[in-house]
């Protein structure tokens, strides 16, 4: 009996897991020749802020990510300074999204028997199998920041991070944009 419920709960715990919504996939990059240890300012290296973003980009949303961006790294000890020429690190970021399709297929039923005659007892080597096919249109969205050090004007650090949006995620932006930008810049 313990066996059983043990293995009930085991199996509840997979079921949750598999239906949570995953974060974000995050990755950096950074040039080993450039040696930021010792940064302690930062700006932006333009006054839109962001490198690039597509044509009809949300401002508020847009308002929204530079916020947090200077947030995250103020809570990391840097200061943010109003001339990218006496900063340290000069900061920016590309923000987007592309549709998607996700195909899945795999085998679902197992068709045929074993008969032991002709006609009304059974049949003979039929055997089929078929599969199933789901398509699945979703929106991947990417946001990547960028540092480069300001004395030697070489990029010092790349940080991107990406993640299959679902509707919970376009009901409450603001949360989803405090996740993408923590999760990356957790390795800065």
């Amino acid at each position: 009996m313990i066996k059983m419920k043990s293995i009930l709960l085991s199996s509840l715990m997979m079921l949750l897991t598999a239906c949570a919504t995953p974060g974000p996939r995050v990755n950096f990059d950074k040039n080993p020749n450039v040696d930021i240890s010792t940064a302690k300012t930062f700006a932006w290296l333009k006054e839109s802020k962001a490198l690039h973003i597509s044509v009809g980009f949300n401002p508020i949303t847009k308002a929204h990510i530079d916020k947090t961006i200077e947030e995250t790294l103020i809570k990391k000890g840097y200061i943010l300074v109003g001339d990218v020429t006496t900063a340290d690190l000069a900061i920016s970021y590309t923000v987007g999204s592309r549709n998607k399709i996700q195909v899945d297929s795999y085998p679902v039923t197992y068709q045929g028997g074993f008969g032991w005659g002709r006609g009304y007892y059974g049949r003979y080597g039929s055997v089929g199998i078929s599969s199933e096919t789901h398509v699945r249109n979703y929106t991947q969205g990417e946001l990547a920041i960028d540092f480069y050090d300001v004395k030697s004007k070489q990029p010092a650090w790349h940080g991107w991070a990406t993640k299959k949006i679902t509707q919970d995620d376009k009901e409450d932006i603001g949360k989803l944009i405090n996740l993408v930008v923590t999760n990356t810049l957790a390795n800065f």
